[in-house]
Parts: C-alpha cells; sequence; structure tokens
C-alpha cells in the first residue's frame, strides 16, 4: 500500500507519491522502527541523541534565517529576479547543507551532469559524490520554467537527470523556500518527492518537523561504502523498508474491508427497524449491497483525502458545514474515539452524503457535486432501501476501514487514503470476490467465508495490474496507432 500514517502530522512536510509514505516519515522523525537510527549511525559523539544534535544545528540555521529574512522578500510576487547576488544560495543554503553534513559542495559550472547515453548534459548546479543538489534562484518556482519555453522547470532537471544516470539515485532541488529529496523514479507516471516548506519551518520554528529535515537528509543518509552501489544508502534501505510495509498493511487492509462488510451486514439485520429485511433476505443481492456501500465509503474517503471532493466553485461556507458535520473525515475520528450507541443518526448523515453525490444536482448546501458512477442508486443497492442501522456497527466498521494493527511495533496505524491508488484498491476487490456470504436468521448475523465456487472463480474475475496494462498497450495497441499514423501520412503525401 501506498502510505499508512499514525495520527502525528506534518504541517510543513508533504509526500507526494510513493517515495516514502507518511507512515515512513513519522517513524523516521521518532527514530523508531527503523533501522539505521541510531545517533552512531548520524555520527553522533558521546551520550547525545540525534535530536539533541539537531537542536544544536537548529539554534545556528535560526539565526542564519533570521539574516536571510531581513535581506530577502518573504515570497516572490513576481518572476522578476528577487535575489540578484545569489544570497539564498550562498548565505541560506550552502550553511543549510553544511549543517546537514555534506561539508562545501561541489559546483559543477556548465559541465552540469551528462545522461549515460550521452545525449544529453543536465545544468544541475552542485552535486555531493553520487548525490545532484540543485540550487535554483530565491525567486524561481521549483515547477514552471524558469525562462519561459525552452527551459526546464528545477524539479524535472533533476528528476530527468536521476531517470537517465545509472549513478545517481536520489538527488535534492531547492530554491531556499522549500527543498524536495528525489529518487529515481523512471517506473513511475507522476511525481514522486518530499518537500519540506522551509519557510514554514523556520518562520513557525517548527522544531520537531526540522527533526525530521535532519534526519532524512543528513550525509550519513545518501553515504555509502567505497566503491558500493547508491542502492545501499540508508535512504533505499527505508523505501525499501516502507515498500514491505506497506505490503503488510494492505494485507491487513484487505482483512478491514471484509471484516467492515461483515459488521455492516449482521448491523443491518440486527436493528429492531428492519424487520422487512430480515424476512425477505436474499442473501446474494444482499451482499452485493454491502460490497457496493462498503466501496463507496472507500472511493469516498479517497477523493476527500485528496481534496478533490468539492469542485473549485463550491461556495466555502457550504464546504466548511460539510467538514464539521458530515465529512467522512470526522466519522474516522469518531470511530477511533467512540464505541457508538444504539442510535442511527451517523448513518442517516453518511446516507445524505452518499445520495447527493448519486443525485445529478448535488447537494449545494453542502457543496457537494453529483458524481453518479459508483454513486449512482440502481436495483443492486435495494436489499439497503430504508435501512436503518445503529451507530455501534456503522463505527465499528469504519473503524475498520481507518486503521490497521502494526503487528511489529504493536500500534495502530491509520489508513492514508490520500495515497490509495487504483491498483491497490483493484486487489482488495479481488481478494474479496475469493468470499461468499452466510447468514443465520436466528442469531441475525452475517458474514464472509471462502468457499469453493465463488465470484471470482464462477465469473474469472481477476484484476489486472496497471503494469501489466502498460505493456500489452506498449505492444499491441502503439504498433496500431503507428500503421494509422503512418497510412495517414502516405495519404496526405499523395493528395498532394
Amino acid at each position: 500500500m501506498s502510505a499508512v500514517a499514525r495520527n502525528q502530522v506534518f504541517s510543513a512536510v508533504h509526500t507526494v507519491g510513493a517515495l516514502l509514505p507518511a507512515d515512513m516519515l513519522v517513524r523516521i522523525s521518532e527514530g523508531k522502527d527503523v533501522t539505521g537510527s541510531r545517533p552512531a549511525d548520524y555520527r553522533v559523539v558521546g551520550a547525545r541523541s540525534v535530536s539533541d544534535e539537531a537542536e544544536r544545528h537548529w539554534d545556528y540555521l535560526k539565526s542564519v534565517w533570521k539574516e536571510l529574512r531581513e535581506k530577502l522578500p518573504p515570497a516572490p510576487q513576481t518572476e522578476v529576479p528577487a535575489d540578484p547576488t545569489g544570497l539564498a544560495v550562498s548565505q541560506w543554503l550552502a550553511p543549510l547543507f553544511h549543517e546537514l553534513g555534506f561539508g562545501a559542495l561541489t559546483e559543477l559550472g556548465e559541465s552540469g551532469i551528462s545522461a549515460d547515453d550521452g545525449g544529453k548534459t543536465f545544468a544541475i548546479s552542485h552535486r555531493w559524490n553520487h548525490v545532484p543538489v540543485h540550487l535554483a534562484a530565491w525567486h524561481i518556482s521549483l515547477d514552471k520554467r524558469p525562462g519561459g519555453a525552452g527551459t526546464v522547470p528545477a524539479q524535472s532537471l533533476v528528476q530527468e537527470c536521476l531517470n537517465r544516470t545509472e549513478t545517481h539515485l536520489w538527488g535534492v532541488v531547492s530554491n531556499g523556500r522549500q527543498l524536495r529529496l528525489l529518487r529515481d523514479s523512471s517506473a513511475l507516471a507522476t511525481a514522486s518527492y518530499v518537500e519540506f516548506d522551509l519557510e514554514a519551518i523556520f518562520d513557525g520554528e517548527l522544531f520537531s518537523e526540522f527533526v525530521l529535515l535532519y534526519r532524512l537528509l543528513h550525509v550519513t543518509r545518501f553515504a555509502v561504502a567505497e566503491g558500493a552501489a547508491p542502492s545501499t544508502c540508508w535512504l533505499e534501505k527505508w523505501r525499501v523498508d516502507a515498500i514491505a510495509s506497506g505490503t503488510r498493511a494492505l494485507d491487513q487492509l484487505r482483512d478491514g474491508v471484509q471484516q467492515a462488510i461483515t459488521t455492516l451486514g449482521t448491523g443491518f439485520l440486527k436493528h429492531p427497524d428492519n424487520g422487512e429485511l430480515r424476512a425477505n433476505l436474499d442473501v446474494h443481492t444482499f451482499h452485493t449491497a454491502l460490497l457496493r456501500l462498503v466501496y463507496r465509503m472507500l472511493f469516498l474517503f479517497v477523493v476527500e483525502d485528496r481534496g478533490v471532493l468539492h469542485s473549485k466553485e463550491a461556495d466555502q461556507q457550504a464546504k466548511d458545514r460539510y467538514t464539521a458535520y458530515f465529512s467522512t473525515a470526522r466519522l474516522r475520528e469518531h470511530a477511533r474515539r467512540r464505541r457508538g450507541t444504539a442510535h442511527d443518526d451517523l448513518y442517516r448523515a453518511l446516507r445524505i452524503v452518499l445520495d447527493a453525490l448519486g443525485d445529478e444536482q448535488g447537494r449545494p448546501e453542502l457543496g457537494l457535486p453529483g458524481l453518479g458512477g459508483i454513486f449512482d442508486d440502481n436495483d443492486a443497492d435495494a436489499p439497503l432501501w430504508g435501512l436503518a442501522l445503529s451507530n455501534e456497527y456503522l463505527l465499528s466498521a469504519v473503524r475498520h476501514l481507518a486503521q490497521v494493527r502494526d503487528v511489529d511495533s504493536r500500534r495502530w496505524r491509520s489508513v492514508d487514503y490520500q495515497h490509495l491508488d487504483a491498483e491497490e484498491l483493484g486487489s482488495i476487490y479481488e481478494s474479496l470476490l475469493e468470499l461468499v456470504p452466510k447468514h443465520s436468521a436466528v442469531d441475525r448475523t452475517f458474514e464472509l467465508v471462502a468457499m469453493a465456487g465463488n465470484s471470482r472463480k464462477t465469473t474469472g474475475s481477476y484484476y489486472t495490474p496497471s503494469s501489466l496494462i502498460d505493456c500489452l498497450l506498449d505492444s499491441t495497441l502503439d504498433p496500431v496507432i503507428d500503421d494509422a499514423v503512418k497510412r495517414a501520412e502516405i495519404a496526405a503525401t499523395a493528395a498532394r
């Protein structure tokens, strides 16, 4: 799974893509449950801890930052150079990297770094051994072309350099205001990095977030033994650890989804107002309706946590109303803190949201758009129409979806739906098809059990990983497109 996160939240640190998930950043910041986190691993001498050592550098860097702030604007208002003499590099970033143990970075000048095939040279400003460190001007956005058409954004420059050189695996890019850690991501289709908002950290004196920066960006995290491959560095070991941890968490989330379905099924069957359901139960159609309900909830968790549920045109007051009274974030927080009662107000509120997303008009008073698709109500949802569900069972089901148990650290970890992707949702769905529903009319319980003749076997339903889809498209569709383009070119030439 891409990421799971504990309750600790970093306001000035953002992880994008699947480089190092939020949960791994928490583990690194705490110096727990990860190898290579001892003081000696950071070259700390004596009885000092890594945090003690970070605090010593923090005090010095705060004074350096304060001096810089007196000379440069807090944020550039235009693309006009706000730092023509390069103070941000010489009097801020150079000291920052020095305090992180890099010493003096090697300036590359016009030589840059060449691609392995020799076909291109990347104008990287500095490096440390095998690590490209590109320091952009203070006013330059890391994601925008610094000189208009024909120029390359700083982020893209470093990323392509990493992708096209075998000896460079991890890299850093910064303009003095933001700093990003990147890795070779030639196998990924989207950007992937960890960003530190230096302005927020030092203006807001966020020491805990600086400790994470220190632990993650210290030179010992990049260092390798003489002659060893860059992949032997601590950063890469942590990345591999995060992937393994995510795989275990995904397995647990599959179990959580299964338990959520069984909890909801039992909750509906036990509610005293659902007598008609019990009298006319078709366990298979009931199972399908429950599966659709849970996947609607999962989809809602994802779009809400990614901040894409509301349209840009939605009224702010309406969005605030949704967040305060109807959001799944609020529901998940309730699930972590409360066991629930026999009341059914939380399910009624959830139904308002789900029904609104399936309505073409949405709910403007909550800022909700009409999405349709998975939220469209049809006959498959009929078994759940008009049913009541107590808060106790709803919160229990949400709890199964919202957190997983970390066996190694013996902690509960909140699922980070912001980074849960379609492949992982598909994998969970595929595993659910191996289960068949079973219920007890006497006990009013519902469960899913593994049996022969399940939906996956009878329908031949198997999830196709995106990597295999890409391969199939490359080998089958691309040649067809290329052939069609050639025929069109020949036809156009003949018509002249």
